[in-house]
């Protein structure tokens, strides 16, 4: 009797032949050069991971650190151009990401900037400076958009910044 039950179930597990696997091309390999070249500072490891995620998938060349020191020594290493400074507006006491970007504008004068922050009242921080905010939590859609936004946009350059009580 087990022979027949397993003699009527041969038919069904018989091994088929499988297609071969079909090959996908890498994800990257039909990108263009990067739009721009981005310097991402988020202090928050699972921020940044996917923050630099979008920025990636939205074919721009993503430079990340996790702080304004890793900022400094990626400035000082990278030998090419960043378009950009994605920063956090307060990332610890005495750690802001105003004193970062005018740190490196001394470097990098053309560079973009561009400040994020979830605090209420995170964008006062930077008024006087004429640079770009984004208001945290945001959409991908809308990060990019920003980004591309001040990439293209005329900035003004910074004034007199006599207002700054955080020099």
């Amino acid at each position: 009797m087990v022979y027949s039950m397993a003699h009527q179930l041969a038919p069904a597990l018989r091994v088929r032949p499988s297609r071969p696997p079909v090959r996908r091309k890498p994800l990257h390999s039909h990108r263009k050069k990067p739009a721009a070249t981005i310097l991402l500072v988020e202090h928050h490891p699972l921020f940044l991971k996917i923050i630099k995620a979008i920025l990636e998938e939205a074919n721009f060349r993503v430079l990340s650190a996790k702080s304004p020191r890793d900022a400094k020594k990626i400035d000082v290493e990278f030998t090419g151009s960043i378009d950009l400074l994605l920063s956090e507006v307060m990332m610890a006491p005495g750690l802001l990401g105003t004193k970062l970007a005018k740190a490196l504008k001394k470097r990098r004068p053309h560079m973009r900037i561009l400040l994020m922050s979830a605090y209420p009242g995170g964008e006062l921080l930077i008024l006087n400076y004429g640079w770009h905010f984004i208001k945290q939590p945001f959409m991908a859609e809308a990060l990019v958009g920003r980004v591309k936004d001040v990439l293209h946009s005329k900035i003004r350059e910074q004034g007199v910044d006599h207002f700054d009580t955080r020099k």
